[in-house]
Protein backbone atom coordinates (compact mmCIF):
# COMPACT_ATOMS: atom_id res chain seq x y z
CA UNK A 1 0.00 0.00 0.00
CA UNK A 2 2.87 2.56 1.18
CA UNK A 3 5.96 2.83 -0.05
CA UNK A 4 8.41 5.26 1.36
CA UNK A 5 12.15 5.29 -0.22
CA UNK A 6 14.98 7.42 0.95
CA UNK A 7 13.48 10.23 1.92
CA UNK A 8 14.99 13.07 3.51
CA UNK A 9 12.57 15.93 5.28
CA UNK A 10 14.66 19.02 6.57
CA UNK A 11 13.16 21.55 9.40
CA UNK A 12 15.48 24.50 7.99
CA UNK A 13 18.63 23.32 8.03
CA UNK A 14 18.14 20.61 10.68
CA UNK A 15 18.27 17.56 8.91
CA UNK A 16 15.10 15.97 10.66
CA UNK A 17 14.62 11.83 8.34
CA UNK A 18 18.12 10.76 6.65
CA UNK A 19 17.38 8.29 4.01
CA UNK A 20 14.78 6.74 5.55
CA UNK A 21 13.21 3.79 3.43
CA UNK A 22 9.71 1.62 4.80
CA UNK A 23 6.67 0.00 4.13
CA UNK A 24 3.70 -0.69 4.72
CA UNK A 25 1.12 -3.40 3.14
CA UNK A 26 -2.63 -3.54 2.90
CA UNK A 27 -4.51 -4.39 6.37
CA UNK A 28 -1.06 -3.74 8.87
CA UNK A 29 -0.24 -2.38 11.93
CA UNK A 30 2.74 -1.11 12.05
CA UNK A 31 4.29 0.71 14.39
CA UNK A 32 7.36 3.55 14.42
CA UNK A 33 9.37 3.58 18.09
CA UNK A 34 11.94 5.50 19.13
CA UNK A 35 13.43 8.13 21.60
CA UNK A 36 12.20 11.78 21.69
CA UNK A 37 13.43 13.15 18.68
CA UNK A 38 13.58 10.81 16.63
CA UNK A 39 12.08 11.31 13.55
CA UNK A 40 8.91 9.94 14.00
CA UNK A 41 6.20 12.78 13.65
CA UNK A 42 8.35 14.29 11.12
CA UNK A 43 7.82 10.70 9.29
CA UNK A 44 3.66 11.21 9.48
CA UNK A 45 4.01 15.14 8.52
CA UNK A 46 6.15 14.03 5.52
CA UNK A 47 3.40 11.14 4.52
CA UNK A 48 0.17 13.77 4.98
CA UNK A 49 2.30 16.55 3.23
CA UNK A 50 2.62 19.00 6.08
CA UNK A 51 6.26 18.29 5.90
CA UNK A 52 7.46 17.85 1.72
CA UNK A 53 10.28 15.43 1.59
CA UNK A 54 13.33 17.06 -0.16
CA UNK A 55 14.41 13.74 -2.11
CA UNK A 56 13.61 10.17 -1.52
CA UNK A 57 10.40 8.65 -3.07
CA UNK A 58 6.63 8.34 -1.76
CA UNK A 59 4.21 5.91 -3.21
CA UNK A 60 0.79 5.50 -1.94
CA UNK A 61 -1.26 2.54 -3.78
CA UNK A 62 1.03 2.85 -6.76
CA UNK A 63 0.29 6.87 -6.69
CA UNK A 64 3.08 8.69 -6.14
CA UNK A 65 2.69 11.81 -3.39
CA UNK A 66 5.60 12.99 -2.38
CA UNK A 67 5.05 16.94 -2.42
CA UNK A 68 1.44 16.39 -2.95
CA UNK A 69 -1.08 19.57 -0.56
CA UNK A 70 -2.13 17.99 2.84
CA UNK A 71 -5.70 18.12 1.07
CA UNK A 72 -4.77 15.56 -1.46
CA UNK A 73 -3.24 13.41 0.22
CA UNK A 74 -6.42 13.35 2.42
CA UNK A 75 -8.73 12.87 -0.27
CA UNK A 76 -6.34 10.07 -1.76
CA UNK A 77 -7.23 8.41 1.42
CA UNK A 78 -5.06 9.21 4.08
CA UNK A 79 -5.26 10.71 7.67
CA UNK A 80 -3.43 11.79 10.40
CA UNK A 81 -4.42 11.80 14.00
CA UNK A 82 -2.00 14.57 15.38
CA UNK A 83 0.06 14.21 18.57
CA UNK A 84 -1.77 16.31 21.61
CA UNK A 85 -5.11 15.90 20.00
CA UNK A 86 -5.81 19.16 18.43
CA UNK A 87 -9.28 19.03 18.46
CA UNK A 88 -11.55 22.48 17.49
CA UNK A 89 -12.89 23.52 21.14
CA UNK A 90 -15.08 25.69 20.48
CA UNK A 91 -17.06 23.47 18.42
CA UNK A 92 -19.14 20.92 19.61
CA UNK A 93 -18.12 17.33 19.45
CA UNK A 94 -20.60 16.77 15.99
CA UNK A 95 -19.22 20.05 14.77
CA UNK A 96 -15.75 18.10 14.93
CA UNK A 97 -16.82 14.89 13.36
CA UNK A 98 -18.31 16.91 10.35
CA UNK A 99 -15.02 18.73 9.78
CA UNK A 100 -13.22 15.62 9.74
CA UNK A 101 -16.02 15.03 6.20
CA UNK A 102 -15.10 17.98 4.91
CA UNK A 103 -13.53 17.28 1.61
CA UNK A 104 -16.06 14.80 0.94
CA UNK A 105 -19.00 15.01 -1.41
CA UNK A 106 -21.72 17.05 0.07
CA UNK A 107 -24.94 16.67 -2.46
CA UNK A 108 -27.83 15.04 -0.76
CA UNK A 109 -26.66 11.28 -1.65
CA UNK A 110 -23.17 12.10 0.78
CA UNK A 111 -25.52 14.33 3.59
CA UNK A 112 -26.75 10.64 4.38
CA UNK A 113 -23.15 8.73 3.98
CA UNK A 114 -21.63 11.33 6.50
CA UNK A 115 -24.54 10.82 8.50
CA UNK A 116 -24.10 7.17 8.86
CA UNK A 117 -20.48 7.48 9.37
CA UNK A 118 -21.35 9.69 11.97
CA UNK A 119 -23.34 6.90 13.90
CA UNK A 120 -20.33 4.61 13.15
CA UNK A 121 -18.12 6.59 15.23
CA UNK A 122 -20.50 6.92 17.81
CA UNK A 123 -20.71 2.96 18.47
CA UNK A 124 -16.75 2.74 18.18
CA UNK A 125 -16.61 6.06 21.32
CA UNK A 126 -20.15 5.98 22.90
CA UNK A 127 -18.79 8.20 25.18
CA UNK A 128 -18.70 11.07 22.03
CA UNK A 129 -22.28 10.27 21.81
CA UNK A 130 -23.30 11.54 25.30
CA UNK A 131 -21.26 14.51 24.63
CA UNK A 132 -22.61 15.09 20.78
CA UNK A 133 -23.68 18.73 21.50
CA UNK A 134 -20.57 19.60 24.08
CA UNK A 135 -17.85 21.72 23.71
CA UNK A 136 -14.88 19.70 22.43
CA UNK A 137 -13.12 21.68 24.92
CA UNK A 138 -14.52 20.88 27.62
CA UNK A 139 -13.96 17.33 27.38
CA UNK A 140 -11.25 14.96 28.93
CA UNK A 141 -7.77 13.98 27.29
CA UNK A 142 -9.05 10.31 26.65
CA UNK A 143 -12.51 11.91 24.65
CA UNK A 144 -10.89 14.46 22.81
CA UNK A 145 -8.53 11.27 22.03
CA UNK A 146 -11.40 9.72 20.74
CA UNK A 147 -12.62 12.80 19.24
CA UNK A 148 -9.55 13.07 17.37
CA UNK A 149 -9.66 9.80 15.79
CA UNK A 150 -13.15 9.87 15.06
CA UNK A 151 -12.21 13.44 12.92
CA UNK A 152 -10.27 11.33 11.48
CA UNK A 153 -12.31 8.49 10.39
CA UNK A 154 -14.67 10.51 9.04
CA UNK A 155 -12.47 11.54 5.84
CA UNK A 156 -12.76 7.57 5.04
CA UNK A 157 -9.27 6.74 5.00
CA UNK A 158 -7.58 3.51 3.68
CA UNK A 159 -4.34 4.80 5.36
CA UNK A 160 -4.57 6.35 9.72
CA UNK A 161 -1.28 7.86 10.73
CA UNK A 162 -1.98 7.68 14.37
CA UNK A 163 0.57 10.01 16.48
CA UNK A 164 0.80 9.03 19.81
CA UNK A 165 -2.40 8.39 20.73
CA UNK A 166 -1.87 7.11 24.17
CA UNK A 167 0.16 10.42 25.72
CA UNK A 168 -1.23 11.37 28.73
CA UNK A 169 -4.47 8.84 29.07
CA UNK A 170 -5.25 6.42 31.87
CA UNK A 171 -4.18 3.12 31.22
CA UNK A 172 -7.85 2.14 30.90
CA UNK A 173 -8.52 4.47 28.46
CA UNK A 174 -5.71 3.97 26.04
CA UNK A 175 -6.44 -0.47 26.18
CA UNK A 176 -10.00 1.31 24.88
CA UNK A 177 -8.25 3.66 22.10
CA UNK A 178 -6.30 0.49 21.04
CA UNK A 179 -9.13 -1.91 21.28
CA UNK A 180 -11.36 0.48 18.66
CA UNK A 181 -7.45 0.67 16.61
CA UNK A 182 -7.42 -3.54 16.13
CA UNK A 183 -10.90 -3.54 15.29
CA UNK A 184 -11.02 -1.36 12.78
CA UNK A 185 -8.11 -3.39 10.90
CA UNK A 186 -9.87 -6.52 11.45
CA UNK A 187 -13.70 -5.02 10.57
CA UNK A 188 -12.78 -2.74 8.15
CA UNK A 189 -9.31 -3.32 6.91
CA UNK A 190 -8.00 0.11 7.91
CA UNK A 191 -4.08 -0.24 7.16
CA UNK A 192 -2.25 1.95 10.33
CA UNK A 193 0.79 3.34 11.29
CA UNK A 194 1.09 3.97 15.06
CA UNK A 195 3.85 6.47 16.33
CA UNK A 196 4.12 5.72 20.16
CA UNK A 197 5.96 6.37 23.39
CA UNK A 198 5.13 3.25 24.75
CA UNK A 199 6.97 0.85 22.50
CA UNK A 200 5.99 -2.01 24.37
CA UNK A 201 2.49 -1.25 23.94
CA UNK A 202 2.20 -0.58 20.13
CA UNK A 203 4.48 -3.98 19.28
CA UNK A 204 2.04 -5.90 20.93
CA UNK A 205 -0.54 -4.70 18.92
CA UNK A 206 1.41 -4.23 15.49
CA UNK A 207 2.40 -7.05 13.48
CA UNK A 208 5.99 -4.87 12.10
CA UNK A 209 8.26 -2.34 13.81
CA UNK A 210 10.50 0.27 12.94
CA UNK A 211 12.96 1.95 15.18
CA UNK A 212 14.40 5.26 14.17
CA UNK A 213 17.10 6.45 16.02
CA UNK A 214 18.36 10.79 14.95
CA UNK A 215 16.24 10.71 11.65
CA UNK A 216 17.38 7.20 10.65
CA UNK A 217 16.04 3.37 10.54
CA UNK A 218 18.39 1.54 12.43
CA UNK A 219 15.71 -1.50 13.01
CA UNK A 220 12.87 -3.25 11.43
CA UNK A 221 11.49 -6.50 11.80
CA UNK A 222 7.96 -8.56 12.83
CA UNK A 223 6.94 -7.22 16.51
CA UNK A 224 8.00 -10.07 18.28
CA UNK A 225 10.83 -10.20 16.95
CA UNK A 226 11.54 -5.94 18.06
CA UNK A 227 9.91 -6.95 21.57
CA UNK A 228 12.97 -9.22 22.47
CA UNK A 229 16.02 -7.53 20.93
CA UNK A 230 18.06 -5.56 23.33
CA UNK A 231 18.22 -2.85 20.77
CA UNK A 232 15.35 -1.81 20.61
CA UNK A 233 15.34 -1.90 24.50
CA UNK A 234 18.40 0.70 23.55
CA UNK A 235 17.22 2.97 21.25
CA UNK A 236 14.38 3.43 22.91
CA UNK A 237 15.15 4.10 26.56
CA UNK A 238 18.89 5.07 26.22
CA UNK A 239 19.46 2.37 28.44
CA UNK A 240 20.69 -1.75 27.90
CA UNK A 241 18.60 -2.59 31.83
CA UNK A 242 15.45 -5.11 30.86
CA UNK A 243 13.79 -4.58 34.01
CA UNK A 244 14.02 -0.68 33.59
CA UNK A 245 12.25 -1.51 29.86
CA UNK A 246 9.92 -3.81 31.53
CA UNK A 247 8.26 -1.09 33.86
Amino acid sequence: MLKVKNVNTYYGKVHALKNVTLHLDQGEIVALIGANGAGKTTMLNTLSGVCPPEGGSIQFLGQPIAGMAPDRVVKIGISQVPEGRQVFKGLTVADNLEMGAYLRFRGREGKDLIRQDMRHIYELFPRLEERRKQMAGTLSGGEQQMLAIGRALMAKPKLLLLDEPSMGLAPLVVQEIFNVIERLRKDEGTTVLLVEQNAKAALKMADRGYVLETGKVILEGMSSELLENKEVQRAYLGKEKKEIWER
